[in-house]
């Protein structure tokens, strides 16, 4: 592989507004920092309640006529969207290192498993199909169909600032919608590139925007009577407020929120598979996934052999600069979030779990102003610690011991989050019966990470999703789509006089 070209622009970033990007007006930025230095790279703007508005109103002249279109002409355009991404994509995993810190390998993954997104979207018209019945009553036919819901919006976090964009706005602008998009303020870029290839694409003006910002921008999303769904990936708490406050202002939401993902370890299991899963799962991306596997549960005596190798591997973890391509993990995105993961590697030990590899202190040579952290392997926690309860989202795995597979079930569906949970096992029959009894959305055996493909969707359980639907996928249509019924006859069918009895199929 070439050696990528590091993202160096110091241009401020502003909003993509009716097909053209705009500097802020109101007056009000932030700085975007590079990770692995720790200088700050860029300003970008943060929108102002009339800067969201005039978002909005672009997408309420534009979305009419796109809804209008045929889906195969909606489709084209994504097509060649799907084009350009693919010509662009080093482009964009060179902005994600630059601003987010993950490697330049793991943001290259992050550009193709959303690829994979817009090529499902390439399929609308089959996707959008309603269903017939002919003769459903006498002389009566009753076909379905789903329309667009209007203008949507999704606000979306710093962790996959391409992936999760791309979650959304494909299927939403498949099925007829305008889109307004609030990236994370933390890492802005990305979506202004995407909203330049859309454009290229043939996307006519105002269908889709982007409005930079922080809670201003979203609460304006959230209360606008234009904006007819949100969907949002974040923490639980931001989940909820987001959930509650649509809803209660008459939207549809699908808000995602935080996880704390279990692999269990049986065993029978694999050692050196179990380790390799661990290691990637936990240390991959500095932890700073909604699908990191946080928890290895251990049962019986593979305990100590897991734990072993695992500290073996955290001590040697490459952490350097994302762009070299020797690096198995970068910086944390932020300084204050690496105070809060290494805040919380302090609260393990108060609790009294075993610190077996501690990660605080790390120094990358030529880059002692990065924020970085190393690789920390906690053994002997507990369900009463908060390093178990609590998403830490960083670079941290945390051991349980359990004695048996019934325990080790328990343990998982008392947890507050049912995001992600994979199962190392050579057993089919416990694969089996963990895949039936866990309560969580989304489950590997053998996988570390389990997150579906673009035709099935994501989403966890319990306090890891508020609202109905999962994010792409079938699931994703259904979410940015209303349904309606038509019964319909005609004249030469239809019995003289008024019918007063409730409709029956006769």
């Amino acid at each position: 592989m070439a050696a990528p070209e590091a993202f160096t622009s110091t241009t401020a970033v502003g909003h993509f507004i009716a097909g053209h990007a705009v500097a802020g007006a109101s007056g009000r930025q932030q700085a975007v920092f590079n990770p692995a230095t720790g200088a700050e790279a860029r300003q970008v703007a943060l929108a102002s309640i009339d800067e969201v508005d005039a978002a909005v109103a672009a997408a309420v002249a534009a979305q009419p006529a796109w809804g209008d279109m045929p889906p195969i002409r909606r489709a084209r355009v994504l097509n060649n969207f799907l084009a350009l991404l693919n010509q662009h994509k080093d482009r964009l995993a060179e902005m994600i290192s630059a601003e987010h810190g993950k490697v330049f390998t793991d943001a290259q993954g992050e550009v193709s498993r959303g690829i994979d997104i817009v090529e499902f979207a390439c399929g609308a018209p089959q996707l959008l199909k309603g269903d017939f019945t002919e003769q459903v009553s006498t002389g009566i036919d009753n076909h379905t169909l789903r329309q667009p819901l209007g203008v949507v919006a999704g606000i979306t976090p710093f962790n996959f600032p391409c992936m999760v964009p791309l979650w959304m706005f494909p299927i939403a602008l498949a099925a007829g919608n305008a889109f307004i998009l609030k990236p994370s303020e933390r890492d802005p870029s990305c979506a202004m590139l995407m909203a330049e290839l859309l454009k290229q694409a043939g996307l006519p003006d105002g269908v889709f925007n982007v409005v930079q910002g922080d809670k201003v921008a979203v609460d304006a999303l959230l209360v606008h009577p234009d904006v007819k769904a949100i969907s949002f990936v974040g923490s639980t708490p931001i989940a909820q407020y987001i959930y509650e406050t649509g809803a209660h202002h008459g939207k549809r939401v699908q808000a995602l929120g935080g996880a704390k993902n279990h692999l269990v370890v049986m065993p029978d299991a694999d050692v050196e598979q179990a380790v390799d899963a661990l290691v990637g799962a936990a240390y991959g991306s500095a932890g700073e996934r909604c699908m990191a596997i946080s928890v290895a549960v251990l049962v019986g005596d593979i305990a100590d052999p897991i734990v072993t190798k695992v500290a073996e591997r955290a001590r040697t973890l490459k952490v350097m600069n994302p762009m070299d391509l020797a690096a198995e993990m970068g910086p944390i995105v932020t300084q204050q979030a690496k105070d809060r993961i290494e805040g919380y590697i302090g609260i393990g030990v108060e609790e009294g779990a075993t610190l077996v590899v501690d990660g605080r202190g790390l120094t990358v040579p030529g880059l002692e102003g990065g924020f970085f952290t190393g690789g920390t392997l906690f053994d002997h926690a507990t369900p009463a610690m908060r390093i178990y309860q609590e998403e830490i989202f960083g670079p941290v795995l945390v051991c349980v011991r359990v004695p048996d597979f019934a325990s080790a079930i328990k343990l998982i569906n008392d947890h507050e989050y049912g995001n992600g949970v994979s199962l190392y096992t050579s057993d089919g029959g416990i694969a089996r019966e963990f895949s039936r009894r866990v309560q969580v959305g989304m489950v590997g055996i053998n996988v570390p990470i389990p997150v579906p493909m673009a035709w099935h969707g994501f989403g966890g359980w319990k306090r890891s999703l508020f609202g109905d639907m999962h994010a792409y996928g079938e699931e994703g249509v259904r979410f940015y789509t209303k349904q309606k019924s038509v019964m319909q006859r005609w004249p030469e069918s239809i019995a003289k006089g008024a019918e007063f009895g409730f409709p029956t199929s006769k």
